[in-house]
């Protein structure tokens, strides 16, 4: 999942060289860059996070007698997933987030 997402990121970013080379040529800060770029990050991991638990409930509900040592609503589960999945998807978003930040404003307009 994290080469998954660091993958998508950092095409996102890459296309959006030429507005965020605009956003530091007006002034933006390092701080407003990363934000921006773990803002869109984070409604992706949130709305999937929530749709997944979603189903995961209504999933689970459905093949409680196939799983083994486990309850169909076990909290552990439903509650360490989301967790890891989050401490992940910050990891994958790092890497990206810094090459937004090394934008050069001037290369950036000039590349369009």
């Amino acid at each position: 999942m994290t080469l998954g997402l660091y993958g998508t990121l950092a095409h996102t970013v890459g296309r959006r060289t030429f507005e965020i080379g605009v956003r530091r040529a007006l002034g933006a800060q390092d701080i407003q860059v990363v934000a921006l770029v773990v803002r869109q990050t984070m409604l992706l991991v949130l709305s999937g996070l929530a749709a997944g638990i979603i189903f995961g409930f209504a999933g689970s509900r459905l093949l409680g007698s196939l799983l083994y040592g486990v309850e169909a609503g076990d909290p552990l589960v439903f509650a360490l997933a989301p967790i890891v999945l989050l401490l992940v998807s910050v990891l994958a978003t790092c890497g990206p987030a810094y090459r937004a930040v090394r934008i050069d404003a001037a290369r950036a307009l000039r590349c369009e």
